[in-house]
C-alpha cells in the first residue's frame, strides 16, 4: 500500500482533472468526506465511497474510480482502506492519504469500541440476533447495487473482451472455487496485455 501511496503522491503534483472543474479538496475536506462515508457505510463503505467520490463531489469519473479500486483490490489489506490512502495521496500527497485514512477509520473505531462492550453484555439476546440478521440482508443488497453501478462503464463501452475477462474471473473464483492467488496470476497479465493491445490498436 505504501508504494502505491508514494506513486499516487507523485501524481498529486499534477492536479488531476475533475469532471466538474472543482479544485482538489483540502485535508479537512478529505477527512470529513471519508468520515461521513464511514459513518454512513452500513453494510460496507464501498457503496457510499463511490457515491460520494463519483456522484456527489465528482472528484473522479466512474472509470477512474473503477481503475483505482481495481488497483486497491489486488493489494493486501481492506480494499476501502487502500482506496482511502491511494485517493488521498493522489490529491494531497502523503498528508492527504493520512487525512482520508484517519477520517475513514477513526469514527467507526470509536463506535465499534462502544458496541463491542454492549455486545459482550447483551449479545445473547434473541432480539439483537434478529436485528443483526436483518442488517446482513441489507448489506448484501448494498453490495449487489454497487457492483452493478461499477459494471455500468464496462457495459456502456460494450467491450466484449473486458466482459469475457470479467465473466471468466467470476466463474473461476465464484463458481469453480479456484484459489484467488492462482486466478490473479493469470487474470492480471492477460487483462493488462489485452488492454495494451486494444489501446495500441486504437491509437495506430
Amino acid at each position: 500500500m505504501s508504494d502505491n501511496s508514494a506513486l499516487a503522491g507523485q501524481k498529486s503534483d499534477q492536479k488531476p482533472d475533475f469532471p466538474a472543474g472543482a479544485p482538489p479538496p483540502g485535508l479537512l475536506a478529505l477527512f470529513l468526506a471519508f468520515a461521513r462515508m464511514s459513518l454512513a457505510g452500513f453494510g460496507g463503505v464501498l457503496v457510499f465511497a463511490r457515491r460520494a467520490i463519483v456522484e456527489q463531489h465528482r472528484w473522479m469519473t466512474a472509470d477512474e474510480f473503477n481503475e483505482t479500486f481495481a488497483l486497491c483490490h489486488f493489494l493486501p489489506g481492506p480494499n476501502i482502506v487502500n482506496l482511502s490512502m491511494v485517493f488521498g495521496s493522489r490529491l494531497r500527497g502523503i498528508a492527504g492519504g493520512v487525512a482520508a485514512f484517519t477520517g475513514l477509520l477513526l469514527p467507526p473505531t470509536l463506535i465499534m469500541m462502544v458496541l463491542a462492550i454492549a455486545y459482550a453484555r447483551f449479545g445473547e439476546l434473541e432480539v439483537l440476533r434478529r436485528i443483526l440478521a436483518g442488517i446482513s440482508c441489507a448489506a448484501v443488497g448494498l453490495l449487489i447495487a454497487v457492483v452493478f453501478r461499477m459494471m455500468t462503464p464496462l457495459l456502456r463501452r460494450t467491450d466484449p473482451l473486458a466482459l469475457i475477462l470479467m465473466l471468466g474471473v467470476f466463474l473461476a473464483i465464484g463458481v469453480l472455487r479456484l484459489p484467488l492467488q492462482a486466478v490473479l496470476l493469470v487474470a492480471i497479465p492477460v487483462s493488462v496485455g489485452v488492454t495494451y493491445f486494444l489501446r495500441r490498436k486504437v491509437t495506430a
